[in-house]
């Protein structure tokens, strides 16, 4: 079986696939410090829960937009899975042509999505990525990745207004009830909630201009469930559009290992 593992700045998601088949996946928060060991305790404990083990493993992939933590993945896999573990960045082949200014500055998060949106709609089409930043990616109606936007995460942006604000208490996203508020709580998740979603609605039209016309997107990331429902332009929420954008990219690079 395949591990495919997606190393975010606040979560980790990784998943087993046989073939084109995803058979469980994972999400726990990502450690900066994290060593191989820890990360080796951690995959086999989940593994554990649901039947399965090291040996059931035969390959694996990592993306990780935590520099540190690519190495420790890497080592694990060689420690404790008994094999090289296919990292990704630069020299892999995509299958995908990259028209940004510098190449080598297109996040793996970023890569690995396009991937999966290519093989999925080809061109135009565009991913937005719920994470720590929020991320839009944008594929040509060729199907070259051209570029995209990127602006800070609906957390980053609640996290600031709470330390910043000395009054403003600490709160746990959640959907508003409201736009009106009748509380401070409820004010701050509408404000933060329907604003970010408004963004998100902004960016995606001027991409349209940009574009010369509407596309298909696709939302994913772990905060994807939150804000997508509040936004007009995106209906369709893909959990595990990174996942399978990790399963094509090793399929593209077996034998370089």
């Amino acid at each position: 079986m395949l591990l495919v593992v997606d190393v975010g700045n606040t979560q980790t998601h990784f998943g087993l696939f046989r073939g084109a088949d995803l058979l469980e996946h994972w999400r726990f928060a990502t450690v900066r410090v994290s060593t191989a060991d820890e990360l080796g305790a951690a995959l086999r404990n989940l593994l554990d829960l649901r039947g399965y083990g090291f040996a059931d493993v035969d390959s694996s992939i990592v993306s990780s937009t935590v520099p540190q933590l690519e190495p420790e993945w890497t080592a694990m896999a060689a420690r404790y899975l008994g094999h090289e573990m296919l990292a990704v960045g630069p020299g892999l082949r995509t299958g995908l042509a990259i028209r940004y200014d510098n190449p080598r500055e297109v996040g793996a998060d970023r890569l690995v999505n396009a991937v999966a949106l290519r093989e999925r709609f080809g061109g135009p089409a565009i991913c937005v990525d719920f994470g720590t930043a929020t991320t839009f990616d944008v594929l040509s109606e060729q199907g070259d990745y051209v570029g995209g936007s990127l602006m800070t995460g609906i957390e980053i942006s609640l996290d600031a207004l709470s330390e910043r604000g000395a009054r403003l208490p600490k709160i746990e996203l959640a959907p508003p009830r409201a736009v009106l508020a009748k509380n401070t709580i409820d004010a701050i998740r509408s404000g933060v909630v329907f604003g970010y979603a408004g963004a998100v609605d902004a960016i995606l039209r001027r991409l349209y201009e940009e574009i010369g016309g509407r596309a298909p997107v696709v939302a994913t990331g772990g905060l994807a469930s939150l804000v997508v429902p509040f936004t007009e332009e995106l209906e369709e929420v893909d959990d595990l559009l990174t996942l399978t954008g990790l399963r094509l990219l090793h399929e593209r690079n077996q034998g370089d290992r």
